[in-house]
């Protein structure tokens, strides 16, 4: 049996991000709906890092609680000066001292990292090397260190400005991120010094550090998308880009369609069955499931809400928190659903508003029909029932229960409970209910339609 390898992953997290121009840690900006930081958080977990350790800045209360949203059983460490990587690794001393097969040093800012990425490094590190460095390849290198090799070994990162004139037309170039072998990790960090300009402690010595111990270093190749810092807003939609792009694919290579890609934007959970269709400029927030073969029609906006097989929403539909759509339910053009549950067959077809709600089987609810859920302190539920009929623009007085197969006539207001198979008028008179009424205009009509 292969013995599995244990991997803690470092991730510096301690950056102000002033060129963001804002008060939040630059971390914690997203894509797609995820703080930075919980990207590279899931990366490392589905690479098979078993321990994560958070090295923030002071006062990066914050940036540890939106983590522990995301992760369990990840410590933080706190760099209290900013003396430099190979320093911010080291302020996690005490979980590298626990002992791991592998060590990756990871910055918070770089969401777009994959885990096949880091499996090739950590790949790297099981075949016997002591550090392995991760980095891409560029037409215009200008401004980055270049990977100097020699005989397919990584033998020092050069910084631009020291670079030679043969080493600037190198066009490998350092990407920042790191694996290093736990046996001789604390070893080489210890080994960093800061005779430099800065008086800071650069990870990357540890490279030159471990060469001369005789280990062994080399450097993979990783798209440059992969290891793209972000230090500004600008930066920010550029990894968005990014982002969204390669979900997209993945999703249309998995059996969804959409008929303008790049006009659709997903959320990091977004999840879509196979033989969904997506048309133009449609709108995915946290928390949205949508099942096989449904159709979401132009300028849809949906967010925490579950649709099922054959469902239809939009055009111009939008769905809140809380929706569940059954199968073959239908939400049509100008329709708002909050916290409702649509049942199967069921049909909401225009311009109508349904909050706090239960709509039952093969129900139809008309146009301009409201719930009228809030009463400016507190929420109320509607119930309406299978088969039921809403007249167009009516209003539903919640809380109030429609029954099954009844009938409200266009144009109601509805403030009492309307019993199964009743026909309730709610208009400019008092509330009229004749019971058994529906039922006989539902045999009347039925009979109209068999006969055309």
């Amino acid at each position: 049996m292969t013995q599995v390898r244990t991997c803690l992953s470092i991730i510096l997290a301690a950056g102000e991000g002033t060129r963001m121009n804002s008060s939040r840690p630059k971390v914690l900006h997203e894509i797609a709906g995820l703080p930075m930081i919980g990207h590279v958080v899931a990366a490392t977990q589905a690479a098979g890092s078993g321990a994560i350790a958070v090295v923030t800045g002071n006062g990066a209360d914050t940036v540890r609680a939106s983590v522990e949203s995301l992760a369990t059983d990840v410590e933080f460490y706190v760099q209290h000066q900013r003396l430099g990587t190979g320093h911010a690794v080291l302020a996690a001393r005490d979980a590298i001292e626990r002992g791991y097969d592998d060590v990756l040093a990871l910055f918070g800012d770089t969401p777009l990292v994959t885990p096949q990425a880091l499996d090739t490094a950590r790949k790297r590190l099981s075949d016997g090397a002591a550090v392995v460095v991760m980095g891409f390849r560029t037409g215009n290198p200008a401004g980055y260190g270049r990977l100097v090799q020699k005989d397919g070994a990584l033998i020092a990162i050069r910084e631009e400005k020291d670079c030679d004139e043969a080493e600037r037309q190198i066009n490998f170039c350092n990407g920042g991120l790191m694996a290093i072998s736990g046996a001789v990790a604390l070893k080489l960090l210890d080994a960093v010094g800061n005779d430099n300009a800065k008086s800071e402690y650069y990870l990357t010595d540890i490279v030159e550090i471990a060469r001369k111990q005789g280990l062994g270093v080399e450097a993979v190749e990783v798209p440059f998308e992969e290891l793209l810092g972000i230090n500004n807003r600008a930066e920010l939609a550029q990894a968005e880009a990014i982002w969204q792009k390669r979900r997209r694919q993945q999703l249309m290579l998995s059996g969804v369609s959409m008929q303008a890609p790049e006009t659709i934007y997903l959320s990091h959970d977004t999840d879509i069955g196979p033989g969904t269709t997506i048309e133009p400029n449609v709108w995915f927030g946290a928390g949205v499931s949508i099942a096989k073969d449904v159709r979401i029609r132009a300028y849809s906006h949906i967010e925490g809400a579950s649709v099922s097989t054959g469902a239809e929403v939009g055009p111009f539909a939008r769905l809140r928190p809380g929706t569940e759509m059954d199968q073959n339910s239908k939400v049509g053009n100008f329709c708002e659903i909050k916290k409702a549950q649509i049942g199967t067959g069921a049909k909401i077809n225009h311009l109508t508003y349904i909050g706090d709600a239960s709509v039952g089987e093969k129900a139809n609810v008309g146009a301009g029909t409201i719930t009228c859920n809030y009463d400016g302190y507190n929420k109320y539920r509607t119930e309406i029932g299978q088969g039921a009929f809403i007249g167009s623009n009516s209003a539903l007085v919640a809380p109030v229960n429609i029954g099954d197969r009844a009938l409200v006539a266009a144009g109601s207001v509805i403030t009492r409970d309307v019993p199964a198979d009743a026909l309730a008028f709610g208009r400019s008179h008092d509330q009229t209910i004749r019971e058994g009424k529906a039922a006989d205009i539902n045999k009347r009509n039925a009979a109209r339609k068999a006969g055309r």
